[in-house]
């Protein structure tokens, strides 16, 4: 049966790599970016070139009527939807909360928490036995800061994690019987773009000797973890809260 995955924040980093694995293991992918349309472009072809289906679909995870759009072409585009993948975050400058803007909290929350929670819901639409479909999987990537709490650098984001890790627990059981699974994967700390977002280029090697592992993380390990949620290998397993982090 043909299916697809829409892998939200798709063009670069840990998303890319989870659109390209989606790809091979058989799912049209739908790759949504926020503004790098060139980017995400580059991952089409990709999957195109190796034999794949994928399209490009810009939507900000901050509006809603985006990401309408974005599952109604998905609905147009590809064949029936069967998984998520929660991806799209951001995170700000290093600071302290005493030094955080109403701005800042509001655009960290809304993209980071409610954007995840508007797309699982228009995913269970289209998957939930009790709407009349399938059944499939949603994976939302948290991170390991929801467990350190990112004192003195990142404790807004660190909070939108927390909340994501909540939501995995309770939406996993409100739609388990509905043919839905919902699990997380915490990365730690992973080489990908979203360090030097943060004013932070050089995060990974200056703080992978406290990881026990003694190296930052690759997307790819965060994606082939994302994939085995959405497997049927990981068929009894939802609500589960996976980190991937070089034991942090």
């Amino acid at each position: 049966m043909e299916h697809s995955v829409i892998v939200t924040g798709g063009s670069r980093g840990i998303g890319r790599a989870i659109a390209l694995g989606a790809a091979t293991a058989g799912y049209q992918v739908c790759v949504n970016y926020a503004h790098n349309a060139k980017a995400a472009e580059e991952v089409v072809s990709a999957i195109e070139t190796a034999g794949g289906k994928a399209i490009a679909v810009q939507a900000d995870m901050t509006k809603e009527a985006d990401i309408l759009r974005m599952f109604t072409a998905v609905d147009s585009e590809l064949a029936p939807l069967t998984a998520l993948v929660n991806n799209a975050g951001i995170v700000d400058k290093a600071s302290k909360v005493d030094g955080m803007s109403l701005d800042r909290l509001e655009r960290m929350f809304t993209t980071n928490i409610t954007g995840p929670f508007l797309c699982a819901r228009e995913a269970i639409k289209r998957m939930s036995t009790a709407h009349g479909g399938k059944g499939g999987g949603i994976v939302n990537i948290s991170s390991v800061a929801a467990k350190t709490g990112a004192p003195n650098e990142y404790v807004d984001y660190a909070a939108s994690k927390g909340a994501i890790d909540a939501m995995t627990i309770g939406l996993a059981k409100e739609v388990a019987a509905e043919g839905i699974r919902v699990n997380a994967v915490r990365p730690g700390i992973i080489y990908t773009d979203i360090h030097a977002s943060g004013g932070q280029p050089d995060r990974v090697d200056r703080f992978k000797s406290v990881v026990p592992m003694l190296r930052g993380g690759q997307p790819e390990e965060i994606a082939d973890a994302t994939l085995w949620l959405l497997s049927d290998h990981a068929s009894y397993v939802t609500g589960a809260l996976l980190d991937v982090s070089g034991g942090r």
